[in-house]
């Protein structure tokens, strides 16, 4: 059976293969930026015309299927589909690209990275950051803190100060910051 590893190489190729602009979010996109932990599931966001699923879904075969319908993510208002590798029931989450400017932003500035042999992309330090404080939930709290501790000294703070002001969690970045005892 794949394992998480093995579906996200198997997604990253067929995104390159069908020419379709992807982003590596959520828990993948953290853990390039801190320590590895375990997850249920695989983000992405691409960018793609109106064909783009039915290429992305015919390059990665017939171990994967999609939900018949595409559904709105309610916290970011963008068209979610999921896919699924039915062996193991590991869902990839596809996210259309949306008009919102922060989307756009990242997406601009998204590191190019070599995953397993494939050419993928995947947020800025600054962006999983940013986004994770966006959702606010405990594990995305803790992976905001686990970015921080390890990525600080590298972080345009500007950046992050200008777009969590924007997004209303400037207090919450700060605490979070606060709460990382000093490095020696």
């Amino acid at each position: 059976m794949m394992d998480a590893i093995q579906i996200a190489t198997s997604v990253a190729a067929a995104l390159e293969r069908g020419g379709i602009p992807p982003m590596f979010v959520g828990s993948f996109a953290r853990n390039f930026h801190a320590f590895a932990r375990s997850t249920n599931d695989l983000d992405i966001v691409v960018s793609m015309d109106r064909h783009g699923l039915e290429r992305f879904l015919a390059e990665l075969g017939p171990d994967f299927g999609v939900e018949p319908r595409g559904t709105l993510e309610t916290n970011t208002g963008t068209l979610r589909h999921t896919v699924v590798h039915r062996q193991s029931a590991f869902q990839v989450e596809v996210f259309l690209l949306s008009n919102d400017p922060f989307d756009h932003e990242r997406f601009r500035r998204r590191l190019p990275i070599d995953f397993n042999g494939h050419r993928t992309f995947v947020l800025t330090a600054e962006d999983v950051v940013v986004s994770k404080l966006c959702w606010s939930r405990p594990k995305d709290l803790e992976d905001v803190r686990d970015v921080l501790s390890i990525q600080a000294t590298a972080m345009d703070w500007d950046y992050l100060h200008h777009w969590t002001g924007l997004h209303g969690t400037r207090a919450r970045l700060d605490e979070l910051r606060a709460s990382i005892p000093p490095v020696d």
